[in-house]
């Protein structure tokens, strides 16, 4: 079996799939549409970052790509109806960089509350200017969170121990951790908070959820941080609302657009601006964080291949599977339609196939059944499955 692995994914993702017996290849930086084709002919399993989208044109030319990890928390770059329909598993890691966008988000609350980007660049021009002037504490200040997921949550907790008092926002209902306060509202939480935080998912609704009219409803002089994703905010808004002084300070480290590469320029209205950290999109760019996220990943494809185990894929029924094999084991990808199991069962016994174990679940328009035989299964039986019109994809294993 053949990996491809995209945008400098950590080398213990790599140790781990060639471990698997996998061939893998590596390229350092994302691929276009057209580049990305090219390279999946022959690829069983493809392993990217943030920049490369997976589109549905990608799938559909590639129908024999098993399964997609990406190695990060959000799955906006998958088309993720796309890679349902054509039977392509994706996997993400939604917890593993967790505390690393979360140190760096109390280290930019502290840093702009000081000023200290401002103070480090007079240093490096040579100047030396001491004050205390619009330079305050975090403790005792109010942090409004926006999002209380996995991200979220973990800062309230953080900055919760530093002294700050904790207010968060989140559509779904949350269970407040330690003394945070939930509002009922984004427009009550705006109102209240000196420093606000976003750590919102990839969903469409959230696109534009950040613009002037938000801005407008913060309190005068708060800080404002992103560092979940670019599109959810309009910089030149954010901008009108630095250069006014309405805002006092932002952090930023993810963008509308960003360079595929280190090789390209990057460009942004915010450049220039006074108490403004630009950081590219490293909030969980830590080692530590790498190297989980690559363990954590290359093991949910090798699960998946290996024994055909979907737990925890973002787009795939939802099965725990043993990793152990007997005599053989059918993995069938189904429409979610009524009776295919009937079916499936009724080909088996039709062919003398007794069934050691068998689980099924269904996740919208899909439905997928795992079955251990204790007979080997024969061509002529796969051929019988594979043309049944509620198949989608059909593999074996032992």
């Amino acid at each position: 079996m053949k990996a491809l692995l995209l945008e400098n994914i950590h080398p213990s993702a790599v140790t781990a799939l060639e471990n698997f017996g996998m061939e893998v290849d590596q390229i350092s930086s994302a691929l276009d549409e057209d580049d990305l084709i090219d390279h999946l002919d022959g690829v069983d399993v493809l392993g990217i970052r943030s920049k490369t989208q997976v589109t549905r044109r990608v799938l559909e030319a590639r129908r024999d790509l098993m399964a997609v990890g990406a190695f990060c928390i959000g799955t906006n770059q998958i088309d993720l109806d796309a890679a349902s329909q054509t039977a392509t598993a994706a996997f993400n890691a939604p917890y593993s960089n967790t505390r690393s966008v979360v140190e760096l988000a109390i280290a930019e609350i502290i840093a702009m509350a000081r000023h200290l980007t401002d103070r480090n660049g007079e240093l490096h021009r040579g100047v030396w200017h001491k004050t205390a002037k619009g330079s305050h504490e975090i403790r005792g200040r109010k942090l409004g969170i926006v999002g209380y997921g996995n991200i979220g949550s973990q800062l309230s907790v953080i900055a919760e121990a530093m002294g700050m008092q904790v207010y968060y926002y989140d559509i779904v209902d949350k269970l407040a951790l330690g003394n945070a306060h939930k509002c009922n509202s984004l427009e009550q939480l705006l109102e209240t908070a000196e420093v606000i935080s976003l750590h919102v998912d990839g969903r469409e609704d959230n696109v534009d959820l950040f613009g002037a009219e938000e801005f407008e409803m913060m309190r005068p002089r708060a800080l404002f941080l992103n560092l979940c994703r670019g599109f959810v905010v309009d910089h030149d808004a954010l901008r009108d609302a630095l250069l006014s002084g309405h805002i006092a300070g932002a952090a930023v480290d993810v963008y509308p657009e960003e360079p595929r590469s280190n090789d390209e320029p990057f460009v942004s209205v915010l450049q220039g601006v006074p108490n403004v950290i630009l950081t590219p999109h490293v909030g969980g760019s830590t080692q530590e964080a790498q190297e989980d996220i690559g363990h954590f990943v290359s093991g949910k494809l090798i699960d998946y291949v290996r024994s055909g185990s979907t737990t925890m894929s973002v787009n795939m029924p939802e099965l725990h599977v043993d990793a152990f094999v007997g005599q053989a084991r059918l993995l069938h990808l189904h429409r979610n339609v009524p009776g295919v199991l009937a079916r499936v069962n009724g080909v088996l016994g039709n062919h003398n196939v007794n069934i050691e174990r068998q689980q099924l679940a269904t996740r919208g328009e899909l439905g997928y059944a795992v079955t251990d035989t204790l007979t080997p299964l024969d061509r002529s039986l796969i051929d019988e499955l594979l043309a049944l019109p509620e198949t989608i994809r059909l593999a074996t294993i032992g």
